[in-house]
């Protein structure tokens, strides 16, 4: 499939205020976002490129791997994965900054961009939307530090069972209710997360699955218990019981508000 790029059709607006963020902006905000906005279609494994690089982006369709590109062989080290709505870009949007990570297409994908010079000067105008930014920022940074925290004390089996939680709300992007129970992520991607070998993580899933917590299928993995997959998890801070309570309500209970989730599988 040829590169190529259109207006983005104001029909998008209901899809993409499903989505936590987007959807708590004022509309305003979403308007004027959808308004500049243009959608680029890649190719499986077509990265997407310089036009969109100091931009604010949000896949539509298909799904990206977020990563850095190793400087000698260009490999990428793969940190995120993400699918529709999730949305990206907001620092070097910021900061003027090129983003550090390259956005590759998994499959035939659809991403929403909005170039710094279309919306920098309507923000410029409208100064009070630049909080809506900073609070799109804040979201990115909190699970960046959560999954920090994570490797450096957690066991393989909580930092799993976490990661398959982030996906299924999509890193805290989902509405309410938008727990998803089937996860497109293979395999190879989650050890490229985690730091661990593929070996390793089939291991640990086969054990969740053993344990009727998730099924495996074909670079796809399916959630049975999400209650399960959270006693798993470990205690929860205060930022993942957060993001999970705005996210899948009903799987944060007041014993997990409180903190008294037991740690360990």
């Amino acid at each position: 499939m040829s590169r190529r790029s259109e207006s983005t059709p104001a029909a998008l607006l209901p899809a993409l205020r499903t989505h936590v963020w987007f959807g708590t902006c004022p509309v305003a905000m979403q308007e004027a976002l959808v308004a500049r906005a243009r959608l680029i279609h890649l190719a499986a494994g077509e990265t997407l490129r310089d036009d969109a690089q100091d931009g604010l982006c949000c896949v539509i369709a298909g799904a990206l791997r977020m990563g850095s590109l190793h400087p000698e062989h260009g490999t990428q080290r793969l940190t995120w994965y993400v699918e529709p709505y999730h949305w990206f870009g907001e620092v070097s949007l910021i900061d003027r900054i090129p983003r550090g990570m390259a956005a590759v297409a998994d499959t035939e994908s659809t991403v929403m961009t909005v170039a710094r010079t279309a919306i920098e000067p309507w923000l410029n105008a409208n100064p009070i939307h630049w909080r809506d930014l900073a609070r799109l920022a804040c979201g990115q940074l909190r699970v960046v530090t959560t999954v920090l925290e994570d490797s450096a004390s957690l066991t393989l089996q909580q930092r799993l069972s976490r990661r398959l939680l982030f996906a299924a709300v999509n890193y805290g992007q989902s509405a309410p209710t938008g727990l998803r129970r089937r996860l497109r992520l293979p395999q190879e991607y989650l050890a490229q997360m985690l730091g661990v070998s593929r070996q390793t993580v089939n291991k640990a899933l086969r054990e969740l699955e053993r344990e009727q917590v998730l099924a495996l299928h074909y670079a796809e993995i399916e959630v049975l218990s999400p209650e399960g997959l959270m006693a798993r998890a470990g205690r929860l801070d205060s930022q993942l019981r957060f993001m999970l309570a705005s996210t899948a309500p009903s799987l944060v209970g007041r014993r997990a508000m409180e903190g008294s989730v037991p740690s360990g599988a």
